[in-house]
């Protein structure tokens, strides 16, 4: 949800619920994809209620499988434009705020098909990676990996510990990567 859908949200429910909100230890999350609660599994990999690929981080701070492999690939492939962490640098804006507003749909399409964002002040050109096994056979890993960070509920650096590797992971990896 957006600021101006929370602003008509607090509009709508009165000061009151606004305390009562800001009060909530509940954290607030902003994610394009929605609610980032893991519903099911296969094979080590999560997902939510709408099928959408994400994280599960244990409460001693473990990381799934996918979101561990997410930051090793977003590092080596990612990292050069959009910063370490997901946080954004002079070349390329921060992953971790955009995926607040960008789906799982979205991001796909922005990171197989490139995008362009060219007017008098500016020159974004983000390219295509369709085509680049590097980042197409770990897409899910890297996007679950951002969708923590963006959640807020990965911080910095790589994770400490991560759950062992699926069975069966090496076989897809190996298939994809050709």
């Amino acid at each position: 949800m957006g600021a101006r859908s929370w602003f008509v949200v607090v509009a709508a429910a009165g000061l009151s619920s606004l305390a009562v909100l800001l009060s909530s230890p509940a954290p607030l999350r902003a994610d394009g994809s929605g609610d980032p609660t893991a519903t099911g599994s296969e094979d080590g990999k999560y997902t939510d209620k709408a099928g959408n690929p994400t994280f599960k981080i244990a409460p001693d701070g473990t990381v799934d499988w996918y979101t561990s492999i997410g930051y090793v690939r977003y590092t080596a492939n990612c990292m050069q434009c959009h910063g370490p962490d997901g946080l954004g640098s002079s070349f390329a804006p921060s992953l971790v705020d955009a995926l607040k507003t960008v789906d799982y749909g979205r991001f796909l399409d922005i990171v197989t098909n490139g995008k362009k964002n060219v007017d008098a002040s500016q020159d974004l050109v983000m390219p295509a990676f369709g085509e680049n096994p590097n980042v197409m056979c770990y897409i899910d890993a890297i996007f679950i990996y951002l969708r923590a960070r963006s959640d807020g509920a990965l911080g910095r650096g790589r994770p400490a510990s991560n759950a062992p590797r699926p069975p069966g992971y090496s076989a897809a990896e190996n298939a994809c990567m050709g």
